[in-house]
């Protein structure tokens, strides 16, 4: 049976930049180590999805609907359905005493937050930083190879992968989840290390 709108399932995937055959996101470890962008604070492991409620690129989210449980897709995501083409205007050039006043001293290839939007600087020249207020794979197409490795049935279940979403180390079995007798009310119990984790979400 197909996926459905408000199905929960567990999605594998990898994202790669088509021009350069780049890997920008995996969930993945072993496809994220050969290709070198392993990051040791990441928790690699098929992410929770509700369908037609979590943000996916669309031409993903409407592969899932035609998908089934561990059937592999691949689709090709364009630009403007992705994070759009690049615009020129969003390239601006401010001076180095900008960041001073924050006692900060910028470096190419740096992200930067200026005025609660992030950029990159591109390049820093006479005093002058040039950042660039694009996404970072704004004008690229990707490609996302997914699979959907676990439809959730049980109330149980949707409740221990929220709460993972949130706390992305804590350990499944150690979440215990109870429905209350009218069927209205959830508990949820964790484990008393959970108030030492880092990397909650």
């Amino acid at each position: 049976m197909t996926l459905q709108k408000g199905d929960f399932v567990l999605l594998e995937y990898t994202v790669v930049d088509k021009d350069d055959n780049r890997i920008v996101e995996t969930t993945i470890e072993d496809k994220a180590r050969e290709a070198g962008v392993y990051k040791p604070d990441e928790v690699y492991e098929p992410r929770l999805i509700i369908l037609g409620e979590t943000r996916l690129f669309e031409p993903l989210e409407q592969a899932l609907f035609n998908a089934d449980v561990n059937q592999e897709i691949t689709v090709e995501v364009p630009p403007e359905k992705a994070f759009g083409q690049r615009d020129p205007s969003k390239v601006k050039v401010i001076s180095i005493r900008e960041f001073y006043r924050y006692g900060k001293l910028p470096r190419v290839g740096d992200i930067v937050e200026i005025n609660n939007q992030q950029a990159r600087v591109v390049s820093i020249t006479g005093g002058r930083v040039t950042l660039d207020f694009n996404h970072p794979l704004a004008g690229k197409t990707l490609v996302v190879s997914a699979k959907v490795v676990k439809k959730l049935e049980t109330l149980e279940d949707k409740v221990k992968y929220i709460v993972k979403q949130y706390i992305p180390r804590i350990e499944l079995d150690k979440v215990n989840v109870s429905l209350g007798q009218d069927g209205s009310t959830v508990t949820i119990k964790l484990p008393i290390e959970t108030l030492f984790m880092e990397n909650m979400g």
